[in-house]
């Protein structure tokens, strides 16, 4: 075997990757790394394990090399390095605590009350009570004297160049979490120019929240202007393209958050992290295999590291937790569908149960809109019938009250030719001063007055009817006209005879009515 001291161009191009890598991962020099792999027959994965768990007392390689024949020493050495590789993991992650991440919420410092104890809220009551009573004295006399307040201004004017806004120990305004990651982004953009980080423009506690709901990789970058390392760590390694790269390649969902630590919020970020180093780095993801709503912090890189080992312990990192956060995606992915399914079920039912009620509300409608018409055509029939009932009272009423026809012979007599609406001719003597109402009321009235039975007696007029006669009485040459509304006498209407025609006006309305 060749000893520690070798040239590395000596060595071949794999044992070169192989030292590259291992020294990457565990920040070894490279005089104290060679002996590790060349005891592990340049096995980087085997020399990794040995170095974090500690070498056994003695080497299972070589003693499973001497054990097995040369036909079969590949394959089963292959096989039984695998085995030692998941052995050491395994033992590793079930030694290995995974480190809850609380989620941080800053409270504004204009909130941040302190409770007095009660013992000396009591001692101190009088000495309030004191204050309150001088405190009115003082405004009551500063209301009576004006020129009182402005002389206590003047002596107590040097608290005129106190700043109005609060401030930190450090100088830096207290700002909201959105605010202050806006602050940082702009410092960052001053200090190192133009960058192509994708960094979360809002508080901790909402980059927190997203990655926990869309199950995601937050990397939370902690820096201090005060440490030597800030910059050089910023401009080789947070800015370096490998770096940037990786972060921004959407397979590693990664979530990207950075502070500086003189401000409030990152401050108790990096108090929940237990950071004791800067600048910091923590990979916080969800752990479903802890508890289903549990955030852990799965990876921490402390100090100044190169970009291709911060790249490679955020890639072992993620690698290691991708599985069951795959699984958590694929089960919140079956539950988003499930839950899809059944909205869609209820949407479809609730369309059915509107179309079933629309239809109800159609068919009922449509019965109420029937009964309701086929109670207006009752009502209306039954007004038919009263208005026919009066009608018919009326007539009975007003035929007991026309005048029998005067006799043959007498003075003062008119003689009227009418011709009924059914073609017969009828002649009869009128009173010449009777009015041209009782012309009408006749004609109304005349199958009552020829009828058998006679005209009723006692009957009474109908009350709350107004009755309205449907025909006119018209001279046919010249045509005239002779309306009841406009009143007169027979004679002065008509003459000493006349020759008149019944032209009912009603035989329109029922025509149309019939329509």
């Amino acid at each position: 075997m060749t000893d520690a001291g070798v040239d590395l161009s000596q060595l071949s191009e794999d044992h070169q990757l192989a030292l590259h890598q291992f020294t990457a991962v565990t920040n070894q020099e490279v005089k104290d790394a060679i002996p590790i792999l060349q005891r592990c027959q340049w096995n980087v994965q085997i020399a990794i394990a040995r170095f974090f768990d500690g070498e056994p007392a003695e080497d299972p390689v070589a003693e499973a090399s001497a054990n097995i024949p040369a036909p079969q020493d590949t394959r089963r050495q292959a096989n039984l390095l695998h085995e030692l590789n998941t052995s050491s993991r395994s033992s590793r992650s079930r030694n290995r605590q995974l480190d809850p991440a609380p989620r941080v919420v800053p409270q504004p410092e204009s909130q941040v009350t302190a409770q007095t104890p009660l013992l000396l809220s009591i001692i101190f009551t009088p000495f309030s009570l004191l204050y309150s009573l001088l405190s009115k004295y003082f405004r009551f006399f500063g209301y009576l004297f004006p020129f009182l307040p402005r002389l206590w201004g003047r002596l107590t004017a040097s608290n005129i160049n106190t700043p109005a806004g609060r401030r930190t120990a450090t100088g830096r305004r207290p700002l909201n979490p959105r605010d202050s990651a806006a602050r940082f982004l702009r410092e960052f953009e001053e200090g190192y120019g133009m960058h192509s980080l994708p960094f979360f423009e809002n508080g901790y506690a909402q980059a927190y929240d997203m990655a926990k709901k869309e199950l995601k990789f937050l990397l939370v970058v902690l820096v201090s202007p005060e440490h030597d390392d800030t910059s050089s760590f910023i401009r080789d390694t947070l800015l370096s393209q490998e770096v940037v790269d990786f972060i921004r390649a959407p397979e590693n969902s990664i979530i990207l958050w950075a502070g500086n630590v003189q401000d409030s919020e990152a401050y108790q970020v990096s108090a929940a992290l237990n950071c004791t180093k800067f600048p910091f780095a923590a990979l916080v993801v969800h752990t479903p295999q802890v508890s289903a709503t549990a955030m852990s912090t799965v990876a921490r890189i402390t100090g100044p590291t190169p970009p291709p080992q911060f790249v490679s312990k955020l890639r072992q990192a993620i690698q290691q937790h991708s599985e069951p956060l795959t699984r958590a995606r694929a089960q919140r992915a079956e539950m988003q569908a499930t839950r899809d399914i059944r909205q869609a079920q209820d949407s479809a039912y609730e369309r059915s149960l509107a179309q079933d009620r629309e239809r109800a509300r159609k068919k009922r409608e449509e019965a109420e809109r029937k009964a309701r018409e086929e109670k207006e055509a009752q009502e209306q029939e039954q007004a038919k019938e009263r208005e026919a009932r009066k009608l018919e009272q009326w007539r009975q009423w007003r035929a007991s009250s026309i005048p029998s026809e005067p006799a043959a012979g007498g003075k003062d007599i008119v003689g009227i030719s009418l011709r009924m609406p059914s073609g017969d001719r009828v002649v009869r003597k009128f009173a010449a001063d009777a009015a041209v109402e009782e012309l009408y009321a006749f004609v109304e009235c005349y199958d009552i007055l020829q009828s058998e039975e006679g005209v009723p007696k006692g009957v009474e007029e109908p009350k709350d009817f107004e009755h309205e006669y449907r025909f006119q009485l018209v001279s046919p040459m010249p045509r005239e006209v002779y309306e009841v509304k406009a009143g007169g006498s027979i004679r002065e209407k008509i003459g000493r005879s006349g020759n008149l025609i019944v032209e009912r006006t009603d035989v329109e309305e029922s025509g149309e009515e019939e329509e």
